[in-house]
């Protein structure tokens, strides 16, 4: 599930001054496996895979990998705790 304005961007720049003004850009996929929920207004950079079961919080800015079953939040998105069985009988994070 992808609340609104989740932005998924897939082509990036490089940083170092040095580099010529050629424009030069790379693009890289994102990978978002089954059962995600991803939040309201989280923007998820190229190359990031977020695993399976995973919840990102909203606001979040995802520039690394996810792990399958993880609670994530924050800019830089960080894991906050895995998602087990106990998350069953529970109602939030």
């Amino acid at each position: 599930m992808i609340a609104p304005s989740v932005t998924l961007t897939t082509t990036g720049h490089p940083v170092h001054p040095a580099r010529p003004a050629d424009f030069g850009r790379f693009s890289e996929p994102i990978v978002i496996e089954d059962k995600v929920w991803i939040g309201s207004n989280v923007v998820i950079l190229p190359g990031v895979r977020i695993g399976y079961g995973s919840v990102i919080g909203a606001s979040s800015v995802v520039s690394r990998r996810v792990p399958p079953m993880s609670s994530a939040l924050g800019t830089p998105c960080r894991v906050v705790h895995p998602i087990t069985d106990e998350d069953l009988t529970i109602r939030t994070a």
